[in-house]
């Protein structure tokens, strides 16, 4: 490399110059080939400490979540027109992130797979280093690596990379004459004129290929043909012709696409492309959401509630002074709203997690739980069995005089919860400090384009965690179309969906939202066997428009 591309590094973390001030510095990121979680561990590290993102939109959202709130974005225009490709595109990058780099500031020059294999990179790469701006190079797995292991077609013995924008006939005659597994890097439109170009350099028509676009993504989809047929199959798909601009697109062709029927792992997870309406507040999804992705979903997370304050504080600041004055033995939590407003009152007072020691903690579930965790405790009381009010009262122990010296239980919940509990540890013989820690009041409606989805069948799934989400989602958003699976978390869920005229579709077989998802992943599973054995193809749920709306039962 350059000399002038070596940067050392200021206790600050910010690189610096030949006579260690500081300086600015620019690190070219392969970004991979779309999926999030391709990102390298040193790319997320040299993410945290950008002050400038420079990409274009589809890999400025795969790399924006690791940087900084309050990084900086840019995206090469010219005359305000955004450049994603070509001389211009370039040129305008590398203007781009010197200046920004002249004036001290830490750019990321995020690359879609990998800038050592990007032309345009290189440009960009030698443009800095003779204008003397230190960089570094932060490789990204490269599309043409990454789409046909997530396509389920492995690469091994004798394999040639082709760019079919850039091949010469030269260079078609010499992979066309060869047994290599090729991997060429096309577009949609011109794929058949790719597999062409083999055909009349050598190679067999019935060689199987396989054409994937949006790989690594949850729009992933792969074709598989033959050299001859690749044209008819893409037309008899109805993947073209296609309004939209060039699709970039990975095909492979080779002895490897042979086991994709085996080795498909990613577009046969259960819930593959899913699109997944999740109608919880934004901090109670987010556990919900990782899972669904695991299952191959695209979560969309609505809220349905918005949670505020008690109208009167004084009965919840009352009750913290008690913590700390040792007025109760026990507190229980029965959701992650009550955590969250028992921590903010915490730190209201300047107070945290010891101000729990000698108390004992109960939690309802694994959700809240973890949210005490985060808080520094560790609950010494979870429900054995079902996690819900009822679960922890069956474990609760009932009050001793002889082993407890305080007979009081402080129990911050919603305004709406139900009397389960208190009424509960009132039989067990414990006092109850019932205290508003929070209101929940109906969310305001989602975007006009969300509403449509819903009511139109644009969601594959709709997950209800309770009543209340059934309630406000219908009225926020409008009932869910017939063709949406319906998932609910227990019987009282099921019957309020029901009661809304929903068919319901899956039932969790525990209250929790984990087995919720599950319970959906699992359902999915059962569809696509289903599917299968019939002899049809594998489609979601919002792919099917039957004539007439489905009758609840």
């Amino acid at each position: 490399m350059n000399p002038a591309a070596v940067a050392t590094t200021t206790a600050a973390g910010a690189p610096a110059g030949p006579a260690g001030t500081a300086s600015g510095h620019v690190t070219f990121l392969g970004a991979g080939p779309g999926d999030p979680g391709l990102l390298t561990l040193r790319a997320v590290e040299a993410l945290a400490l950008a002050d400038l993102l420079v990409a274009d939109a589809p890999v400025l959202d795969v790399v924006r979540t690791h940087a900084r709130a309050d990084v900086g974005t840019a995206q090469p225009t010219a005359d305000g027109e955004p450049l994603e490709t070509g001389a211009d595109a370039s040129t305008a990058a590398a203007q781009l992130v010197m200046a920004s780099a002249r004036t001290g500031k830490r750019v990321v020059r995020a690359i879609s797979g990998d800038p050592g294999l990007d032309a345009s990179a290189a440009a960009e790469m030698l443009a800095c280093a003779r204008a003397g701006i230190p960089f570094e190079v932060v490789p990204g797995v490269a599309a043409a690596v990454g789409v046909p292991a997530y396509a389920g077609v492995p690469l091994s013995g004798d394999v040639r990379f082709v760019d079919a924008a850039t091949a010469s006939e030269r260079c078609w005659s010499e992979v066309g004459a060869s047994s290599a597994t090729l991997v060429v890097s096309t577009t949609l439109q011109t794929v058949a004129a790719a597999a062409a170009e083999l055909i009349t350099a050598g190679r067999k028509p019935d060689s199987r290929l396989t054409v994937t676009v949006a790989g690594t993504t949850t729009r992933q989809r792969t074709w598989t043909a033959t050299l001859s047929s690749i044209a008819a199959e893409l037309k008899a798909t109805k993947a073209l012709p296609t309004p939209e601009g060039p699709i970039a697109a990975i095909a492979v062709v080779g002895e490897g696409t042979e086991q994709r029927e085996h080795l498909s792992w990613f577009e046969t997870k259960p819930l593959f492309g899913w699109r997944v309406l999740v109608p919880r507040t934004k901090e109670q999804a987010a556990s919900l959401s990782d899972q669904l992705r695991s299952y191959g979903a695209v979560p969309h997370e609505v809220p349905t509630i918005a949670v505020e304050p008690p109208r009167t504080p004084q009965q919840m600041e009352r009750a913290v002074k008690g913590l700390v004055t040792g007025r109760y033995e026990w507190i229980a939590f029965t959701s992650v709203n009550a955590v969250k407003a028992v921590r903010e009152k915490f730190e209201e007072y300047g107070l945290d997690a010891r101000a729990f020691a000698g108390i004992k903690v109960a939690a309802v579930g694994e959700q809240t739980a973890q949210a005490l965790v985060e808080f520094g405790v560790k609950p010494d009381l979870m429900p054995s069995g079902e996690q819900s009010a009822a679960g922890l009262l069956e474990d609760w122990p009932p009050y001793d005089p002889v082993f407890d010296p305080i007979d009081r239980v402080f129990l911050p919940r919603a305004d709406i919860a139900t009397e389960t509990l208190v009424a509960g540890l009132v039989e067990l013989g414990w006092e109850v400090d019932d205290v508003t820690a929070y209101r929940t009041v109906r969310a305001s409606p989602p975007p006009a384009d969300t509403r449509e989805a819903i009511k139109g069948g644009g969601f594959d799934a709709v997950l209800f965690t309770s009543s209340s989400t059934v309630r406000n989602l219908v009225g926020i958003a409008g009932k869910p179309h017939n063709v949406t699976v319906i998932a609910c978390i227990g019987p009282a869920t099921a019957k309020t969906a029901e009661e809304h005229g929903l068919r319901v579709d899956v039932m969790a077989p525990e209250p929790s939202v984990l087995a919720l998802a599950q319970a959906l992943a699992d359902f999915g599973t059962a569809r696509r066997a289903a599917a299968e054995e019939a002899g049809d193809p594998v489609t979601r749920p919002s792919e099917r428009r039957p004539g007439a709306r489905r009758r609840r039962v």
